[in-house]
Formats: C-alpha cells, sequence, structure tokens
C-alpha cells in the first residue's frame, strides 16, 4: 500500500508529530505488518506511507486496531483532503 497524504500549509510539525506515532504503535504491535513508514515527498506538505503486510488479514487487522483509528482520525485534523492510496499486489 502506498498512501499519499497532503496537509493544510503550516500543520507540517503536527501532523508528523501524530503519524510517527501511528508508525511507532504498527511497528511494535502488528507482527502481520512488514513495513510501514513515513516520508515526505518531493511536492510540499505532501507525505507518503509506505506499507506491506503478509495477506490481506493483516491488512483488516490493522484497520481495525484502536491506534489506527485514533491516531487517524488525530491525522485527519491536518489533511487537505482524503489521502491517495494505491494498492498492490507483489508478484
Amino acid at each position: 500500500v502506498v498512501a499519499t497524504i497532503k496537509v493544510k500549509a503550516g500543520s507540517e510539525g503536527d501532523f508528523e508529530a501524530v503519524a510517527k506515532q501511528l508508525v511507532a504503535k504498527v511497528t511494535a504491535n502488528e507482527p502481520g505488518c512488514k513495513l510501514y513508514t513515513l516520508s515526505k515527498g518531493d511536492v510540499p506538505q505532501t507525505y507518503v506511507f509506505m506499507e506491506r503486510y503478509v495477506d490481506e488479514d493483516a491488512v483488516k487487522t490493522h484497520r481495525g486496531t484502536e491506534h489506527f483509528k485514533d491516531l487517524g482520525k488525530k491525522m485527519c485534523a491536518f489533511m487537505d483532503g482524503p489521502p491517495a492510496v494505491l494498492r498492490m499486489t507483489e508478484i
């Protein structure tokens, strides 16, 4: 999964603080998630989450966790629109 997120001008620091908490929680608590990183994009105010899961059940588990629901809701306050999500299947 590649999720590209644009944030509101001036909210980059707040978004990063919450997003880093999410990365830490996912990394520590979701064994089915093999990659969960946050990067800055080339375009200003743009961030990219790169995610890799062992299977679809691990994706469902991720989406159902309290940390994803809670921190995801907090991140939404800083986002400038919905994320662009690209789901891929490894060949």
